[in-house]
């Protein structure tokens, strides 16, 4: 099939799953007078992200068991990471704050309960580290990015340590896992992940003319995690990396 073509079925295609998956919600909605618990609101974003792999024929290598619970530290290529992490395991995710505003995403977003920080903001990282302290307690999965930003996948950048205190407060220790893509008709670290000065609709309107994308996630749990969150960035750093090389 010439790439646009493949642009114009799936993009009728995804249309119509967006509308499924809101019909869906809020009939879930509507079953429980509104009060969608954040158990609830991760298996929507889970049967979600799992029919919008099939629309872009995303194909998943898992490498290890995803967490059920807990803080789960990966590195970070693009908004697809959501969609492939959330299809292996119901979770929460941690977002910056202008993700809200994307059209699509940004609504799935809002409605699956993501987490969304201001990190220009210190009171809203305080803000957003009590929530992430609530849902660990809910027994939820977390996913923390804590690079910051989506990078090629070149290298994973420096972890940010701000937003990991809810995991030194529990003495938890956190999952780790780490994401890679490959494309047989394209370069992966500039056609699927998410970076630079990329515009989201280009970037996604170009992800639809590809013709299947390979996904690898590797998971793995860290052993005597460091007790200040400035280690532990330090420590889980090395440990992603790590578990990126192996293969």
């Amino acid at each position: 099939m010439r790439p646009q073509f493949r642009f114009g079925f799936r993009a009728v295609w995804f249309a119509a799953e967006l509308l499924l998956f809101f019909l869906a919600y809020f009939w879930r909605g509507w079953r429980t007078a509104g009060r969608l618990s954040a158990a609830e609101r991760s298996r929507w974003l889970q049967w979600c992200c799992r029919r919008t792999l099939r629309v872009f024929s995303v194909q998943i290598t898992c490498i290890g068991t995803p967490p059920s619970a807990g803080l789960l530290v990966c590195n970070h290529l693009s908004y697809v990471d959501v969609l492939v992490l959330s299809a292996l395991t119901p979770a929460v995710f941690i977002a910056q704050a202008g993700v809200r505003h994307w059209p699509v995403f940004g609504w799935c977003a809002r409605l699956a309960g993501t987490l969304f920080v201001d990190r220009a903001r210190r009171g809203d990282v305080y803000r957003v580290n009590s929530l992430i302290a609530a849902a660990l307690a809910g027994g939820e999965v977390v996913v923390l990015f804590p690079e910051g930003t989506s990078w090629n996948g070149r290298e994973v950048l420096p972890f940010k340590p701000a937003l990991l205190e809810p995991a030194v407060t529990r003495g938890q220790p956190p999952g780790i896992g780490h994401l890679s893509y490959a494309l047989s008709d394209g370069d992966a670290s500039e056609e699927v992940c998410f970076w630079g000065d990329v515009r989201f609709l280009p970037h996604l309107m170009r992800l639809m003319t590809k013709r299947q994308i390979q996904a690898r996630a590797r998971f793995a749990s860290v052993t005597n995690p460091a007790p200040d969150r400035k280690s532990l960035a330090r420590q889980l750093h090395a440990a992603v990396v790590a578990l990126g090389r192996e293969g």
